[in-house]
């Protein structure tokens, strides 16, 4: 169903009221800017006018000089302020640009964790980036509708009105052969059918756009296609794999020759050789048929005697003038339905609502540390699915202890710790901190006795220190421990940055160095419970063996809770926790798991452990 005029114009609204909260000065300066764009012109074409008449009458050198100083002095002084609204404009816009991406990620660090894990939040982002790559059309063509064809066209209308007015009332002499000319039908004839004109023109020009804005879907997906292969060849950790497997000309290569949605035989190409052109051409035709019409009716009546040479330019100017200000405001109308539409994806986004309770009761500060979390039949499925990912699970474990959480893939082991982290609520039953359930607590308090490493963290091009720390002021001296307890050495100091992205000395961490890393900060963050989701994948059996070696000095009385594949690190663990198919099926020590050889971990255990000996 097409979008309604209102509901586009209601979008367009709110959007200019982001651009209000962004940055205000942003409507002024261009408003500003836009009016005295709009004046200068309409000022050059009066006083034009009057030194064109002296020219063609009287010729004094006094009132032609007068004339001519008029002309220098209010287009130096219009385009100077023009000029220093302009530059006040970039300025503005520049801020106002930047702020406008931070509403898009505002949004996504404020959403519940829930809605950023779907695949739809997601698309919707990509879309509104997508929709602003392909033609601009988003929250910022909101605000440059209202800066060029609202402004602009308005004041266009104002200032044409006023100096074209007269010309419908300058009057023919009565023995002239085009004293008809004087009819008031015919002013009005004239006047409807530039208006028609006027009207006309942009409604084809806007049909003309529609093409693109129902090419949108096509334009998004090869602006994905281009965005993906265009770039995979510059990507420093493809280079090796683009060289080996030829893929540049395997692949990449062949996809391009696939997607022809902006080529000349695509359906856009088409459209711009067939009925779009068409409409485009004939709205340019229109507009010129608006000036020739102009140009007849004034020189007719200058013809007949009405008024002079002077006041042709005045009038052809004027009504020029007016005619292109109902034209930008009319294209302004289409802009907005158009835009509209658009702008219903960045919305829909915006508006995605957080449901997730926040919470009101303050996380007890014990300084004993004794805390306990009990699941009490909590069941889970994921947000669109029927399979559930936890089914009845029952635990319960408390500071100061080691839990191993294993089982095959899919077991349903991360959503076990997502939900102990509060990134999702239990669809059934309770997850208790000392007996209240965890959604009753402020969410950041409860969040902030976790520290986890995930196994998909992410470092920051930054100085070691703030990676550690994960702010920019830290305690040097805790940084350094946190390095030293997780393995990392001393082969740099804090001060050391990460990467090259923004330090052209920056170092190239191996993956095993960054997992160090990422175990650092989160000891650095000294919370109760330390998460560890598969710590040491990335490093190689004597770091392992390093870490496994002092890990009761690392974790000291925090509770520690490691997802892992590798078995040989549940024997430094108090219990381990065998998940399959969502549910627990094994609890107990790693003795007396292993030697249960009709269970789960048993398998799992003589799996690996010709690695273990």
């Amino acid at each position: 169903m097409k979008l309604t005029y209102r509901e586009a114009w209601k979008r367009n609204v709110r959007a200019w009221r982001i651009w209000w909260k962004l940055c205000p000065s942003v409507f002024l300066s261009s408003a500003l800017t836009s009016v005295f764009e709009a004046v200068a012109p309409l000022a050059a074409i009066y006083f034009s006018a009057r030194l064109i008449s002296e020219l063609a009458g009287k010729r004094n050198p006094q009132t032609l000089l007068q004339w001519v100083l008029l002309i220098l002095i209010t287009q130096a002084v219009l385009q100077l302020l023009k000029g220093l609204c302009s530059h006040w404009k970039e300025y503005a816009l520049d801020i106002a640009y930047r702020m406008d991406d931070q509403v898009l990620m505002e949004k996504m660090t404020s959403l519940d964790y829930a809605d950023i894990d779907r695949q739809y939040t997601y698309d919707l982002f990509s879309q509104i980036k997508q929709n602003e790559n392909y033609s601009g059309f988003g929250i910022q063509m909101a605000f440059h509708i209202f800066e060029h064809d609202f402004v602009l066209g308005l004041v266009q209308i104002i200032g044409g009105t006023a100096l074209s007015v007269t010309m419908f009332l300058r009057r023919v002499p009565a023995d002239s052969s085009l004293a008809f000319l004087n009819s008031p039908f015919l002013a009005v004839a004239v006047l409807a059918a530039l208006l028609v004109i006027a009207v006309l023109s942009p409604f084809l020009y806007s049909k003309g756009q529609q093409y693109f804005s129902d090419y949108t879907p096509k334009a998004r997906f090869g602006n994905r296609l281009f965005g993906f292969f265009g770039f995979s060849t510059t990507e420093q950790k493809r280079a090796s794999d683009m060289r080996m497997y030829r893929q540049q000309e395997n692949i990449c290569c062949i996809y391009f020759d696939r997607s022809n949605m902006f080529s000349s035989d695509s359906d856009i190409g088409k459209a711009a050789r067939g009925p779009m052109g068409l409409l485009t051409g004939a709205s340019a035709g229109l507009s010129m048929g608006v000036v020739g019409l102009v140009y007849l009716f004034v020189c007719l009546k200058a013809w007949g005697g009405a008024f002079g040479v002077g006041e042709i330019t005045q009038y052809v100017g004027a009504a020029t003038q007016f005619f292109l200000g109902i034209s930008a405001l009319l294209d302004a109308v289409a802009e907005i339905r158009i835009n509209g539409e658009f702008l219903g994806t960045t919305f829909e986004f915006l508006d995605i609502p957080n449901k997730m309770y926040q919470g009101s009761l303050t996380t007890e500060k014990r300084s004993d540390r004794k805390y306990e979390i009990e699941f009490k039949d909590v069941s889970f499925r994921y947000p669109g699915t029927e399979q559930y990912a936890l089914r009845h699970v029952n635990l319960k474990f408390s500071v100061g202890s080691r839990l191993a959480v294993v089982g095959p893939n899919g077991s349903g082991k991360t959503t076990f710790i997502k939900l102990l982290c509060r990134l999702y609520d239990p669809e059934e039953g309770q997850i208790l901190l000392n007996g209240i359930d965890i959604r009753k607590y402020c969410y950041e308090d409860y969040i902030g006795i976790f520290s986890v490493v995930f196994q998909d963290f992410r470092l920051f091009a930054l100085p070691l220190g703030e990676n550690v720390a994960a702010c920019c002021d830290y305690d040097r001296a805790r940084v350094q421990k946190a390095l030293d307890d997780a393995g990392f050495g001393g082969k740099y100091t804090p001060d050391t940055w990460l990467y090259k992205d923004l330090e052209k000395e920056g170092v190239e961490v191996s993956g095993g160095e960054a997992q160090k890393i990422a175990i650092a900060r989160a000891l650095y963050k000294d919370a109760p419970f330390i998460i560890l989701d598969e710590p040491t994948a990335a490093l190689d059996p004597i770091a392992e063996a390093e870490i496994y070696s002092k890990f009761d000095e690392i974790v000291t009385d925090k509770t520690a809770v490691y997802i892992s594949h590798r078995l040989s690190s549940c024997k430094f663990c108090d219990e381990i926790v065998v998940f399959e198919k969502g549910r627990i099926v094994q609890q107990g020590t790693h003795d007396d798991l292993v030697a249960d050889e009709r269970g789960e971990y048993y398998a799992l255990w003589n799996a690996q452990a010709q690695y273990y000996v």
